[in-house]
């Protein structure tokens, strides 16, 4: 009678349960390698650059310094596009689901009729599967329009906000760490 009204449970998550926790620190990981929105915006930062050869340089150079910003907004810019096309984006949302489970969240090698397929072919196989899959919901003229769109507004930011703060605005952020002001 000691366990008259007492709720069993269990030692171990249900597998449902640790998916999710598992997709939320995945999320959580690649969102904390976000550069702050403040950062992007920040209008002392921009400055049409002085030639093409500088304009290339802070293109390369800002894709990758905010590159997780930058795929946000093409996402956002293509989910907005899709919200008047529910059939899209109903596969849009199938398809980031099997990103999910074919890409972000798996620890071992993905292994395919005894062949092991490394990330760089998984991410070529999951964009052109996600790629005919929205096509072939005849909404190919939104999609393409909808990534130009965020193409563009990436190459037109990266090419002109300057570069020559990057290593001060990760300082000030605190991604790296300051110079120590001691002599030695």
């Amino acid at each position: 009678m000691a366990n008259y009204g007492t709720i069993p449970v269990s030692s171990s998550p249900s597998p449902a349960l640790d998916l999710f926790s598992k997709a939320k620190e995945k999320g959580i990981s690649i969102y904390a390698k976000r550069r702050p929105w403040r950062e992007l915006t920040h209008l002392d930062s921009f400055s049409f650059p002085p030639s093409f050869r500088e304009a290339v340089a802070r293109v390369r150079a800002n894709t990758d310094y905010f590159r997780v910003n930058y795929a946000l907004i093409v996402l956002v810019v293509v989910f907005l596009s899709l919200l008047w096309h529910p059939v899209s984006l109903i596969v849009f949302l199938v398809m980031m689901a099997i990103w999910l489970f074919l890409y972000f969240l798996r620890d071992d090698p993905l292994i395919f009729f005894g062949r092991t397929l490394g990330d760089r072919l998984v991410l070529l196989l999951l964009s052109v599967v996600t790629l005919v899959a929205l096509l072939l919901t005849h909404a190919t003229k939104n999609i393409l329009v909808s990534l130009t769109i965020g193409i563009v507004l990436v190459l037109v930011h990266s090419a002109i906000r300057s570069i020559e703060n990057h290593y001060e605005d990760d300082k000030e952020s605190g991604l790296l760490p300051a110079e120590s002001s001691g002599s030695t």
